[in-house]
């Protein structure tokens, strides 16, 4: 049997998407909640995606309030310092955010009692070097993907595994998902969904040239470089998460990687990850399926 012990929490920090209409008027409930328990807190409101966050060392547990693309942000935000994501979704669920605003206090609870797990996702680093040098790194808990800037244009682009040419890619661009970012872009381009909690990464050419170019599931250890050849007929560019944007030049040589540190998301004790992804794909086996 395994035996359940109470977590201590120090000090919650609460990250709100300030678009959010709901937002300031849920901060205000949690962070009275939390002052009727005598639990330190601050609040940062947040929605840039490039921005950078300084929290107080007690800082123990983040709870964000948002949909998935807040979740995505926190994600970058809080993974150096390694500290779990309670998800409140101020919609009805996502696929990341899976506990509802009217949930926050039973989920609270639960994880504060000890009896809610902590899922460790798999984050991806990566950065983009030109003429030896680095000029940019990101991290991203869904995916990265490099693309034409312009409409129904194809990119030429080197792809290797661990160093080995795995092969040249024409397509509309090219994806390479986490476990958790197979729910995102990733399967609307025709990519497998991974269990979220796998050490993997998903290879996915957007509306390859060749049809025989199919999605690639790898180890989370392998190491993805993409090299943009010459002569281009469009301006490339590279978006991690959908929200981080860098452009890029003929010559680039694009590395991914999984990143030393995961995103640690409280999971919800009211639904799994399977009826999540049930009720997002409308799985239901009727006429409606």
């Amino acid at each position: 049997m395994i035996q359940v012990q109470a977590r201590n929490i120090r000090r919650v920090v609460i990250l709100a998407n300030k678009n959010k209409v709901e937002a300031e008027t849920l901060v205000s409930d949690i962070q009275n909640y939390l002052d009727e328990l005598g639990i330190p807190n601050d609040c940062i409101y947040t929605v840039d995606a490039d921005e950078s966050i300084a929290l107080h060392t007690d800082s123990d547990l983040a709870i964000c309030l948002g949909g998935d693309g807040t979740v995505l942000s926190c994600a970058r935000l809080l993974h150096p310092y390694g500290i779990p994501m309670l998800a409140v979704n101020l919609g009805t669920f996502g696929f990341i955010t899976e506990v509802c605003k009217d949930e926050w206090k039973e989920a609270f609870e639960h994880y504060r009692s000890g009896t809610a797990e902590v899922s460790r996702r798999l984050m991806v680093r990566v950065s983009v070097f030109r003429d030896g040098n680095r000029v940019f790194q990101g991290h991203g808990l869904n995916e990265m993907t490099i693309a034409a800037s312009g409409i129904s244009k194809m990119v030429s682009l080197d792809l290797l595994i661990n160093g080995t040419n795995a092969g040249k890619i024409r397509s509309d661009g090219i994806i390479v998902a986490t476990p958790t970012g197979s729910t995102g872009y990733s399967l609307a381009a025709g990519g497998p969904i991974l269990d979220a909690d796998l050490d993997a990464l998903i290879i996915n050419p957007v509306c390859p040239f060749t049809l025989s170019n199919r999605p690639l599931v790898i180890a989370g250890e392998d190491v993805v470089e993409v090299v943009v050849r010459e002569k281009q007929k469009t301006q490339i560019s590279l978006t991690v998460d959908g929200q981080v944007f860098f452009p890029l030049i003929e010559g680039d040589r694009v590395v991914v990687e999984k990143a030393r540190s995961k995103a640690l998301l409280v999971v919800s004790p009211m639904r799994n990850y399977h009826e999540v992804i049930r009720d997002k794909l409308n799985w239901s086996g009727g006429m409606h399926a």
